[in-house]
């Protein structure tokens, strides 16, 4: 209600409460010496003092009439919003929340998870129920709802439609031959992708058992592509051979064969056609890109801004100056290498490789932004990181390179010593690198001192993924209550840098001693980092050194948080307590050390494993926590076992895979190694591979589904897959046509 009682009695009664307020003292001593102050200002009020002005004024001349009726007006009000609410929560759009699942019981909706970031809004879901039900029973409902319910790329097909069989006379199917069209690369290339073409004979088989995919009339696919397509942008990129090839190139920043993804082409938030190839992130294949260049200004994949891009000394290549070939071949030798013609650059993306026909004037810069394929966001990378970002406050980010007119630092070491100088004063600093590539490094060890009681971040500038490549380790140091952190980092050895030589114990070495003699008390925290197992990979994405240790504490005084990162083997001393959440820590081999003291037999620090994935032994003095996390690891070498606890009374291990005769204190729905016993099934165990580390949807639900909270075991658990596909198969339960079998099928 927006009127007053008050003025809507006589106005007799109205002017003798004001002549009673006349005669009262209303306001107190010191609001009346505020007002006289505010009364009495010479300079203009602001929004502020004018509001309290109002107040006050109001105050000392509104009579006990009014103020007694001003308390009803209070609660007539609320009456009246309450009114207007209950109209509101007729429509889902205005309603308050405690009555969404009131109204969606009303019309059948379903509660899920709603882990994918397009269904986490119950509002928006029930509002879209109601639509969705209009399309009820169609292809591209179900397409939809897969898309939107996981989060993933993902296709429906009819099976019935490309079966090889007597067609109905009242609903032919022209394009569909029992014998497959072999005149276009189409036909084999797709031949068992949920875009095949091909015709298959009925399979009575039930769809969702293990296998291929099953074609019968009543049987619908639903392909998932579970991959993303992560982006690099504008990277400057090193010739393979610089004395033999100059003009033979690799995508991957650390020099290895990487195939390359393409990203999805968005359809829009309602499906209104059935996705391509174009529409889901997946390899991009030589056969593609070759008719995606062809299309020129209308390419898919290729251009500015798109899944592939090519820059030869400042100037984009167009799609007609690029070939693609199969550049496969030991280095120094690649196939079908161009020396001449009407093509600049040949591109090999299954192998991530360009070959470039040299110009007139040398090949001074080649600039690349493509896409690789990764299973979730961890480890450096473009993705969106800013809530990570620790230091924000202006003045205290310093960028790198520098841009101020005069620098104040030229490299990467001049920099670290100039942020950590700056932290002396202002408390917290950070170093922002701010371009994705390599960054020059001074030859030799590189050294940051933090300043007692500061905080440094060494950060990659959100979107942005820089490598830090080392041909000595970084010494990192700090006083006490200092605290380093390395945030959206890649970083790995250059080839002169060999384990054991002087200045190259660890890619990141925590020593026992400040530079005047007191103990080093620093807390390192690694957020979005990649330190690279093995330090660096071989062109073929080999561990270069299979038994090299990222990060060790040579000091007892210090304290180590991992998250959301991968790195090789750890080594820390036991009053060292290393934290791990949603991360890898990867030996290379489930026979290597991953976790152990400096002297990589005796226990380590107290360590906590909090979603993680570790491939090689662990031995530490105690195991605070491990949850949710899998211990890949074999003995060997007098171990006894691949996971080893010196004080199995403290702590608690929960929710994990553990190795044979694991030495833990108690145990919590735990599974153990067994001969014939569930396991996790990887896709692939190399760093630098698509699948690295991620768990087959084959995979026995003891494993895949034995977190805390119905998840998957270890470092992609925060993704929650298993959840995403409970909640498909809730909406796919209602929107499928009654006779009809949908089964999920997993493309990548």
């Amino acid at each position: 209600m927006s009127f007053s009682l008050f003025q809507l009695l006589p106005a007799i009664y109205r002017l003798r409460d004001g002549q009673i307020a006349a005669t009262m003292q209303l306001l107190t001593s010191a609001e009346q010496s505020q007002l006289a102050a505010l009364q009495a200002s010479a300079t203009p009020l602001t929004a502020d003092q004018q509001a309290l002005l109002a107040s006050l004024t109001a105050k000392a001349t509104r009579g006990p009439l009014e103020s007694l009726l001003m308390v009803i007006d209070e609660q007539l009000g609320c009456f009246a919003a309450d009114l207007d609410q209950l109209y509101d929560d007729l429509f889902i759009e205005t309603c308050a929340s405690w009555v969404i699942p009131y109204i969606g019981d009303l019309i059948g909706y379903q509660q899920i998870h709603g882990v994918a970031p397009t269904v986490d809004d119950p509002r928006s879901e029930v509002a879209n129920t109601i639509g969705l039900r209009r399309r009820k029973g169609t292809i591209l409902v179900i397409e939809q709802l897969a898309r939107d319910v996981t989060g993933w790329g993902a296709h429906a097909v009819e099976f019935f439609l490309t079966l090889a069989c007597t067609q109905y006379v009242k609903c032919v199917r022209p394009g569909t031959h029992y014998a497959p069209d072999v005149r276009g690369w189409k036909t084999r290339a797709f031949r068992d992708s949920a875009f095949s073409a091909m015709s298959r004979k009925v399979d009575v088989r039930n769809p969702v058992s293990p296998g291929v995919p099953r074609y019968n009339l009543p049987n619908i696919g639903v392909f998932l592509w579970s991959l993303q397509a992560y982006s690099t942008t504008a990277v400057a990129l090193n010739p393979v051979a610089p004395d033999t090839k100059p003009n033979c190139y690799r995508f991957s920043l650390l020099g290895c064969d990487m195939p390359l993804f393409h990203a999805a082409v968005d359809q829009g938030e309602q499906i209104a056609a059935a996705a391509t190839e174009a529409n889901v992130p997946d390899f991009l294949t030589r056969h593609e890109l070759c008719a995606d260049l062809r299309k020129g200004g209308g390419a898919s994949y290729y251009g500015a801004g798109s899944s592939l891009s090519l820059t030869l000394n400042g100037v984009l290549l167009n799609p007609y100056q690029i070939q693609t070939a199969d550049l496969s071949g030991a280095d120094g030798a690649w196939s079908n290498v161009p020396v001449s013609g009407g093509y600049v650059a040949a591109v090999d993306p299954e192998l991530g490789r360009i070959a470039l026909v040299p110009p007139p004037g040398g090949i001074k810069t080649l600039v690349a932004s493509y896409r690789y394929g990764f299973n979730g966001a961890i480890g450096g990378g473009e993705y969106e990181r800013e809530d990570s970002l620790v230091v924000t406050a202006a003045g205290a980010v310093f960028p790198y390179p520098d841009t101020d007119t005069a620098p104040r630092y030229t490299d990467i070491q001049m920099a670290f010593d100039f942020v950590a100088g700056q932290a002396a004063t202002l408390g917290k600093t950070a170093l922002e690198i701010s371009a994705s590539g390599e960054i020059d490094a001074p030859a030799g060890p590189l050294a940051i001192d933090v300043p007692g009681g500061a905080t440094v971040e060494i950060r990659a500038r959100d979107g942005a993924r820089p490598l830090l490549k080392l041909d000595g380790e970084i010494r990192a140091l700090g006083g006490a209550n200092s605290t380093l952190i390395f945030n959206g980092l890649l970083v790995a050895a250059a080839a002169p840098m060999v384990p054991g030589a002087p200045g190259s114990s660890a890619l990141i070495v925590l020593p026992d001693k400040l530079q005047d003699g007191s103990t080093n008390e620093l807390a390192l925290q690694l957020t979005h980092c990649t330190l690279t197992p093995g330090w660096a990979l071989t062109p073929y994405g080999e561990p270069l050194q299979k038994d090299a240790v990222t990060l060790v504490a040579q000091t007892s005084s210090a304290a180590i948080t991992v998250q959301s990162s991968i790195l090789g083997p750890i080594r820390a001393p036991e009053r060292v307590a290393v934290t791990l959440a949603d991360s890898i820590l990867d030996a290379t081999a489930a026979d290597g050390v991953a976790y152990a003291d400096p002297d990589g037999e005796s226990g380590g620090g107290a360590l906590t494993l909090n979603g993680c994935t570790v491939v090689g032994k662990v031995h530490a003095k105690e195991l605070a926590l491990v949850s949710d996390s899998i211990i890949w690891a074999e003995a060997s070498a007098g171990w006894p076992s691949g996971l080893m606890a010196d004080r199995a009374q403290a702590g608690c291990v929960r929710f994990s895979f553990l190795p044979v005769n694991a030495i833990t204190p108690r145990r919590f729905k735990c599974v153990e190694r067994a001969l014939a016993g569930p396991a996790p099934v990887f896709l692939s165990f190399r760093y630098g591979r698509p699948g690295y580390l991620k768990m087959l949807a084959s995979t026995d639900p003891s494993v895949r589904e034995g977190a805390d909270d119905a998840g998957e075991m270890g470092a992609f658990h925060f993704l929650l897959a298993p959840l995403r596909e409970r909640d498909l198969a809730i909406r796919l339960e209602e929107y499928t046509p009654v006779g009809l079998s949908p089964a999920l099928i997993y493309q990548t």
